[in-house]
């Protein structure tokens, strides 16, 4: 099945929903390339940003699901079908 490349980018401004995201980005782990989180404390928000390699199916899946838990803003950017290589 063919993959695609994207960056999901997550605000987590309510903390409370954190266990309920790692849950989640943990049923997904084996699309996860690379997660990268930082806080900023002076606004009282997180930013994550994942990375996955997944069938577009499983990305609009995981996006969607991060989009229900309330808390959470979350968008989704996808690499040009082929990616830097022209493959």
């Amino acid at each position: 099945m063919e993959t695609r490349i994207a960056l999901i980018g997550i605000i987590v401004e309510d903390r409370s929903v954190t266990d309920q995201l790692n849950q989640l980005l943990h049923t997904y782990g084996s699309y996860i390339v690379g997660r990268m989180g930082v806080p900023y404390r002076d606004k009282g928000i997180s930013i994550i940003s994942i990375i996955v390699d997944a069938p577009a199916d499983v990305i609009g899946a995981l996006a969607g699901k991060l989009g229900q838990i309330r808390g959470l803003s979350v968008k989704t950017m996808y690499a040009k079908a082929g990616g830097a290589d022209g493959a």
